[in-house]
């Protein structure tokens, strides 16, 4: 028996890959997201997976003890890494270092794509206080991004 895994993939859909919703979380703290899960082994302790937001979708502003690793495949948008607002574009790679916020948040008429490779046995992801919020919001670039300004460029 063999471990090797080879999946076909067409517009951004693999086979043999199902769509999941990106959480189970009825607070509306991300909008038009979806995630799949391309690769995990019990023998390795990272897992790639991929993420699709639609023009206007955000992910959800949160912080890990893990880290990330992001590699835009498709569009373009803006990522908060921390207290910083980059933009980003196809084949950027972006990461996210431990207990660092962050949110995705895709730009344009098209989708924003991305692998992200994580532990595979990782931490629940943490959302912001009210004063941690806060203090993000004292950048004024930070502030109109987290509004969800110039999402349409």
């Amino acid at each position: 028996m063999t471990d090797a895994v080879h999946r076909k993939a067409r517009n951004y859909r693999w086979e043999d890959v199902p769509e999941l919703p990106y959480k189970e979380d009825e607070r509306a703290l991300f909008r038009s997201i979806t995630r799949r899960v391309l690769f995990s082994h019990r023998h390795m302790q990272a897992e790639l997976r991929y993420f699709e937001l639609a023009p206007g979708g955000f992910s959800t502003l949160e912080r890990h003890e893990h880290m990330h690793a992001v590699l835009v495949l498709r569009g373009h948008g803006r990522c908060l890494v921390g207290e910083e607002v980059k933009s980003i574009e196809l084949h950027d790679l972006i990461t996210v270092p431990p207990m660092t916020w962050h949110q995705f948040r895709a730009a344009g008429p098209e989708p924003l794509g991305f692998l992200c490779m994580v532990d595979a046995r990782r931490d629940k992801p943490q959302l912001p206080s009210a004063a941690e919020l806060a203090r993000l919001r004292r950048s004024p670039e930070v502030a109109a991004f987290l509004d969800g300004e110039q999402d349409a460029r």
